[in-house]
């Protein structure tokens, strides 16, 4: 039950984020989605390196000087999964006029839907991990460590949910469909949070490289979309303000907490 729970938090983040259509009568401005993209930039980043990179070598401390390779290979695993994604799904990120991906004849609000959907997956897979890694009994990975990896994640979706449903509404779309179009966005965080678990309860011994493997691919959406995205436009230095502030509470739940 507690997995469960801990499993879906991620993806109420994103569900009460999308709610917002329903009580906020503008769209958001620049300046709050440069703010918004950057917090979510620097949650990513700390969890990443708090929650996956550290432990995956911590975990592979038996291998003396070469403890990195586990989370070496892993890492860019990660990311050339993700690079393999950005390259075969169709979708438009935010702020952005030009479409990535296949040519498509999908509607502008879809690829828009795709493209968050895409920076979901490797969040669900590092949820996922962290509860495989608990439920196999793991010392360095702890319910504690695992739930605050959750929190974390679902903070920083809160504010993608708001993005992605008013973008929908300001797109036409009817409130209803706008908050539905930000929710499904996040659905696939339960879904990969599960195949992850079930992925890794079978090779428990690759633990660390699932480890490295979602943390790469979380980077590479950091870089990718939320970098680009955070510093758009003028007083770019909100972003950077906001990445620091983002970075800084989810290193202190991960220190605190974990």
């Amino acid at each position: 039950m507690e997995t469960f729970l801990g499993i879906l938090i991620p993806f109420l983040g994103t569900a009460l984020g999308s709610a917002c259509v329903f009580f906020m009568k503008k769209s958001l401005g620049d300046l709050v989605q440069r703010s918004l993209a950057g917090f979510a930039a620097g949650v990513m980043v700390a969890a990443s390196i708090w929650s996956l990179l550290i432990p995956a070598i911590e975990q592979s401390e038996d291998m003396g000087k070469l403890s990195f390779l586990p989370a070496f290979i892993g890492f860019w695993v990660g990311v050339l999964f993700l690079l393999l994604l950005d390259r075969l799904i169709p979708h438009l990120h935010v702020g952005s006029e030009q479409a990535e991906g296949p040519k498509s004849n999908l509607g502008r609000t879809t690829m828009m839907v795709l493209a968050v959907t895409l920076h979901n997956i490797p969040e669900g897979m590092a949820v996922g991990v962290m509860y495989a890694g608990f439920l196999a009994g793991n010392t360095q990975i702890t319910a504690a460590s695992a739930l605050v990896l959750s929190l974390g994640i679902a903070i920083q979706n809160f504010p993608e949910g708001a993005i992605i449903s008013m973008l929908l509404r300001a797109e036409g779309k009817r409130k209803g469909r706008a908050f539905l179009g930000g929710v499904l966005s996040g659905v696939v965080e339960p879904v990969g949070a599960v195949l992850t678990i079930l992925a890794a309860q079978l090779v428990i011994p690759a633990l660390p490289y699932f480890l490295s493997f979602a943390a790469g691919a979380m980077l590479y959406v950091v870089v990718e979309e939320l970098i680009p995205e955070m510093s758009q436009g003028k007083h770019s230095n909100i972003g950077t303000i906001f990445f620091a502030a983002g970075f800084s509470v989810m290193m202190t739940l991960d220190v605190a907490l974990g």
